[in-house]
């Protein structure tokens, strides 16, 4: 992988010699969070870290973009720190984990690895990582990139089956950059506003880091503009799968209505996921107020509640998909609700409620977001899981008899200054 980094170093190199030829902006941000979780008694967490655990982590992220007519290049540097007693008790919760530094990275998986560890040890982890690199063409009506990016298709505000680039967690509290992947990206759009994009990411395999074929990916996806609504259309060849799926938007009164359907085509079987939502947005008391209702069902899922290891290796396509980062659900059935509302023109407050329909457990969730002055913002989460033991929410089964992988209420407080 050394080779690999010193071509990115060079690419470095002459983008900072063509620094006097074109233009340049240099923005980024400082982050410093702090995560508090309490165990309940039969966690396996518990066992490992005791009844409460303390996080924090920090971080710096530096991003450069260089133009030069219809020629530009982007790189972001990212530094990032990590300690707490949650990650010394993860390499005995998940012991098939390497260590703080391997588990903070995935850069081994993808076509170059721009990661590196600066220092490691049980409880912490310092490392530093390039998350865009690319060079690309605009024209009038087409645009190409290559290198590391970020891609985001689809119409789910929570659940997302029709972005299986490196999606964000549903219930993430910190959504502001997603992982790039190594890729050729293409769009172009036509006369009539419609567009085309395609994307082809090149991937190692996760046991001899080769480059390989059925690692890959390759998709198209169709964006149309329609009188009142737009519709979107997706082919891929994902992985090992075929994927097919149609989504779109329209109006319904003063609301708006999203959703998307895809067709996983796996081995002998196609399966189904599928997403639809509504948002609305209204003034109340002088606020302005925006809310919004998902329902998500997952083909892969498990059918009956039952998340236990057994049951759980008997379905590796979720598996699988659990493993890539690609679905972060268990069962089929879920439905998630949002209401954000103007505290004052600089606080936000959200609260969020995700809901596992099959075993009836939840996660309810509150974000507090404000300015604190130009330039710095201030993030407050607070989560309560809901749900018995042997729930998704509450907890699923681990290998330890009597012992779940469940955590308790939570609270999260990041600072983010900007620059």
């Amino acid at each position: 992988m050394n080779s690999a980094k010193g071509l990115v170093a060079g690419l470095l190199l002459a983008a900072g010699a063509a620094y006097g030829q074109g233009t340049a902006d240099l923005d980024g941000h400082l982050k410093y969070r702090f995560t508090g979780v309490r165990n309940p008694g039969d966690s396996l967490w518990t066992e490992s870290a005791g009844r409460s655990t303390v996080d924090q982590g920090a971080g710096v992220r530096m991003n450069f973009h260089w133009r030069r007519g219809a020629v530009d290049a982007r790189m972001d540097y990212q530094l990032t720190g990590v300690k707490g007693e949650r990650l010394l008790a993860a390499g005995e919760v998940f012991p098939e984990s390497l260590s703080p530094g391997s588990r903070a990275s995935a850069d081994g998986l993808r076509l170059l690895d721009l990661a590196s560890v600066i220092s490691e040890g049980e409880d912490y982890a310092l490392q530093h990582r390039l998350d865009r690199w690319w060079f690309g063409h605009s024209g009038e009506n087409t645009t190409l990139r290559f290198g590391r990016q970020a891609v985001t298709w689809g119409n789910g505000l929570f659940y997302t089956p029709m972005d299986f680039f490196n999606p964000f967690d549903p219930t993430g509290v910190d959504k502001e950059y997603k992982p790039g992947d190594d890729m050729v990206y293409g769009q172009h759009l036509m006369n009539t506003g419609n567009d085309l994009q395609g994307v082809a990411v090149v991937r190692r395999d996760p046991v001899n880091r080769e480059v390989e074929q059925d690692q890959a990916t390759l998709a198209f996806k169709y964006h149309g503009l329609l009188e009142t609504s737009e519709v979107d259309l997706l082919a891929a060849r994902h992985f090992s799968d075929q994927l097919f799926g149609i989504g779109g938007n329209r109006e319904l009164g003063q609301a708006l209505w999203r959703g998307d359907l895809v067709a996983s085509r796996t081995g002998d079987d196609t399966v189904f996921t599928f997403v639809t939502n509504l948002a609305y947005s209204w003034v109340w008391g002088g606020k302005n107020v925006s809310g919004a209702l998902e329902y998500f069902f997952n083909g892969f899922g498990q059918t009956g509640g039952d998340y236990d290891p057994e049951a759980l290796s008997q379905n590796p396509a979720l598996v699988q998909r659990l493993a890539r980062g690609e679905l972060f659900t268990l069962a089929r059935h879920y439905v998630a609700g949002s209401v954000t509302a103007e505290a004052s023109p600089l606080v936000l407050v959200t609260p969020n409620l995700f809901v596992n329909l099959s075993d009836q457990s939840g996660l309810f969730q509150v974000l507090i977001q404000g300015d604190v002055k130009q330039d710095l913002l201030l993030t407050v989460a607070f989560s309560v899981p809901i749900g018995p033991a042997g729930t998704e929410f509450g907890g699923i089964e681990s290998d330890s008899p009597g012992r779940y992988l469940s955590t308790g209420p939570a609270v999260f407080v990041q600072l983010a200054a900007y620059f």
